[in-house]
């Protein structure tokens, strides 16, 4: 197998690049033309009008907008992104803190979506038409259907607040907070490098119902495409050969369709895994976990440009990353996509 190219890998780079600044640029200019007062979060509806133009001096306001853009890549180049409104920190230490919290929430259920998703997707296109087939359809059409609030809201009744499962909203009880020195941010890990094993259990019990529910909107997509995967290559002659050699249906799957599918489920997986913590905002709100949807939320409810703006790249970065990522990966792994990029 050929390595990828300096040169194609330099293109995807600077692809990468140019979209990470256009999303800035568009970014920037939609928080500075949406009907929000931050001028007004910070001094008060009633404050006087001299302290309000002061502020708004000093926040750059009174400057051409294009002006303002290249103060804040300026400072976004020095890791300066801006002081949050809404607790009065660095936009960086808030996201410190926030980001964490949500990339804990999306491995998990991403991990749990591809345990369960790849082997249902795997299962529905072996056995076409049959009732594990049928049953994966459904359950890929109701996660496809049904809002997360509501399954979260109705997990939280049922599993929480009716049968006492699992632990409430929240990364840990309140008794527990702040008992965990913050290594790496992400309490399970944190949990057990200082060995607090109850700790670790309390953890856990509070993150996978929102893990789950998470995982089940993931899931859906992934045992969809799983299953159109599988379809396409027992079609294919290799498979046909082999059936005829007679290679079991189990071990034709994993012998020879699986590794043929595994480019394909990388694009699929890394999409998933974007889409996770992207759309974590409405479960971190039903379960109030402290993460950068519930973040960009409050910052959206005042008009926190500076959090707003910061979360957004964020986000929109780690998304065209992890594409980029599998990008590179599919030309790696499969030679025709760099024969036909040439």
């Amino acid at each position: 197998m050929k390595e990828l190219s300096l040169g194609e890998l330099g293109r995807r780079l600077l692809h990468l690049i140019v979209s990470l600044f256009i999303l800035l640029c568009v970014t920037f200019v939609i928080g500075r033309v949406m009907p929000t007062d931050p001028v007004g979060a910070i001094v008060g509806e009633l404050a006087d009008p001299k302290a309000y133009e002061a502020m708004r001096v000093r926040l750059g306001l009174d400057l051409p907008l294009y002006q303002q853009f290249f103060i804040y890549v300026w400072g976004l180049l020095h890791g300066d992104m801006g002081t949050a409104i809404l607790t009065g920190n660095a936009v960086t230490k808030d996201l410190s803190q926030a980001f964490p919290a949500t990339l804990e929430l999306a491995t998990l259920a991403v991990l749990i979506s591809t345990l369960i998703g790849v082997p249902l997707g795997l299962a529905a296109g072996l056995f076409r038409d049959s009732a594990i087939d049928k049953f994966a359809r459904v359950f890929a059409l109701v996660g496809h259907s049904i809002p997360v609030f509501w399954f979260g809201i109705v997990g939280l009744v049922i599993f929480y607040a009716g049968l006492n499962l699992v632990g409430g909203p929240g990364r840990v009880d309140v008794f527990y907070e702040g008992l965990i020195e913050p290594t790496t941010g992400l309490m399970l890990v944190d949990s057990l490098l200082e060995g607090e094993t109850e700790i670790f259990w309390n953890a856990l019990s509070h993150i996978v119902l929102p893990a789950c529910i998470l995982a089940y909107m993931a899931m859906a997509y992934i045992t969809r495409m799983t299953r159109a995967f599988t379809l396409e290559q027992l079609n294919q002659d290799y498979v046909i050969a082999a059936r005829a050699k007679g290679v079991g249906p189990v071990r034709t799957v994993i012998s020879h369709v699986l590794p043929n599918i595994a480019v394909q489920l990388i694009t699929v997986l890394a999409i998933s895994y974007g889409n996770l913590l992207e759309g974590a905002v409405v479960t971190e709100i039903v379960f109030s976990w402290p993460g950068i949807g519930q973040y960009m939320t409050n910052a959206l409810m005042i008009g926190d440009m500076n959090a707003i703006l910061a979360a957004t790249i964020i986000v929109g970065f780690i998304f065209m990353f992890l594409n980029f990522a599998a990008d590179i990966a599919y030309a790696l792994l499969d030679p025709r996509t760099r024969e036909a990029a040439r």
